[in-house]
């Protein structure tokens, strides 16, 4: 097991003079290591949009000066620094490190990086274990951690980027610092963008960028810092080949290079993680709503980012009676339709049906009353209204059902010219108890006239 970073999570060696020094060429741009490994910031000074995280005497800020000794989970989207972090733990602790990727990692792994802490524990030596993408491991893996961690045998530094209520089980959660770097705002991916065009590690002022392309590259990030780097770098290398090209004597990074050289921006979206929670909760809510306009964006970036269509269509279904019901019966079955449609035709034609259906949902008129009759119900059950079917509602279809009483006295609708008449059909400490209480929106109008008539009748008040 290596002592060292291992490079595959932390890249090439960063502290190697000639790339300190070498400015950004075309005829370097392809030899030297990506731009966003290159500008991996090296001090907490160089940290960009954590300052939440890295307050005088903060966890994090002891972690990596060295004297912290708390596990901690570092939490956040791509492009936020968790890797970073880790590193400069790495490098600042004076500690043994080791790094684990639970991509490849398994529990034979983990449990003998345990082994090997507990020998240098016994020298007086600590061991951080960094764990990218933790969640990633299996319970397993995660349980094989909690010994160690809660008894400090090896101080825990995890990354992951989703929620680790969801994918950290609770016991490893509760043994360490859950830390949320948040994403990147305009004024922090810009100055990192204006530090790679001048920094010796980045472009070195080898090109200039103008600020409509920055202002470019900053919509693209979507706060992901690697994402900003990743287009830069996209964009001076068609500067510098046009450059050479033309035998102009600078590159210039301009609107049309940076929107030629990075198609669109990838969605951030992870199908598995908080993202995906984040955008359907953000869609059904837009649904409820009534935004129409909202519920189609997030439709779009759903879709855009591979999302199962079989989930979206079963959240329309189950939103079309929690939040519509019975103000617009027909949204049910268009949302049903469009459930069946997307397994019969597939992506992407199912995308016109799942909007169909979107549109549908979000310009109904709404109503929660199928939700609060069955939770009022509900309600009633648990705490012991179940009192016995009447007699006269029993199964009498069964030899001696009679002689018991079961269906003696039941009246039959349709024997009646309006098809409802006086009947008790709850049980007894039931009679009388409204559940359902439609609203005036939509058919439920209609409804909330006709209802009071049946209860009426039903209950013999006429």
């Amino acid at each position: 097991m290596s002592e060292n970073v291992d490079a595959g999570l932390f890249g090439p060696d960063l502290d190697n003079p000639d790339l300190d020094d070498t400015a950004e060429s075309p005829t370097t741009y392809n030899t030297i290591p990506p731009l966003a490994v290159r500008m991996r910031p090296r001090t907490l000074d160089e940290v960009l949009g954590q300052d939440h995280l890295l307050t005088p005497a903060s966890p994090l800020r002891r972690l990596v000066e060295g004297v912290g000794a708390a596990s901690v989970v570092l939490y956040g989207p791509p492009g936020t620094g968790k890797t970073t972090m880790a590193s400069m733990i790495s490098t600042a602790t004076g500690r043994r490190f080791e790094a684990l990727s639970a991509l490849s990692a398994g529990v034979k792994d983990v449990r003998a990086v345990i082994d090997l802490a507990r020998q240098r524990l016994l020298h007086g030596q600590q061991t951080v274990l960094f764990i990218d993408e933790v969640h990633r491991f299996s319970k397993t893996q995660q349980d094989a951690l909690l010994a160690a961690v809660e008894n400090r045998i090896v101080l825990l530094v995890a990354a992951t980027t989703e929620n680790p209520s969801f994918s950290v089980v609770a016991p490893l959660l509760s043994r360490s610092l859950i830390l949320q770097l948040l994403p990147l705002d305009a004024n922090a991916i810009g100055e990192l963008i204006d530090r790679a065009v001048t920094d010796p590690r980045g472009l070195a002022n080898a090109a200039t960028l103008t600020d409509d392309a920055r202002d470019h590259l900053i919509a693209l990030s979507s706060g992901d810092a690697r994402r900003a780097l990743t287009a830069l770098e996209a964009a001076a290398e068609s500067a510098f080949a046009r450059q050479q090209a033309d035998a102009s004597p600078a590159a210039t990074i301009d609107l049309h290079t940076v929107e030629t050289s990075v198609d669109r921006a990838a969605v951030r979206y992870d199908r598995d993680g908080d993202q995906h929670y984040d955008i359907i909760s953000a869609f059904i809510k837009s649904i409820r709503g009534s935004d129409v306009d909202a519920a189609l964006h997030y439709l779009a970036r759903m879709i855009t980012a591979g999302e199962d269509p079989r989930f979206i269509a079963r959240r329309l279904v189950i939103h079309a009676s929690e939040d519509i019901g019975m103000a617009d019966p027909t949204a049910l079955q268009t949302a049903i339709a469009a459930a069946q449609a997307v397994q019969l035709i597939g992506m992407p034609e199912a995308g016109l049906t799942l909007t169909h259906a979107t549109i549908h949902l979000a310009t109904a008129p709404k109503s929660n009353g199928v939700v609060a009759a069955l939770n009022a119900a509900m309600t009633d059950v648990a705490k012991g209204k179940s009192g016995p079917v009447p007699t006269h509602l029993r199964d009498g279809h069964y030899s001696g059902a009679t002689g018991l009483g079961n269906a003696v006295g039941y009246q039959y609708p349709h024997d009646n010219a309006d098809g409802v008449l006086p009947q008790q059909y709850p049980p007894d400490d039931l009679v009388g108890t409204d559940y359902y209480r439609p609203t005036n929106h939509g058919y439920e109008r209609e409804i909330s006239v006709r209802l009071p008539k049946l209860r009426r009748i039903i209950r013999g008040q006429n």
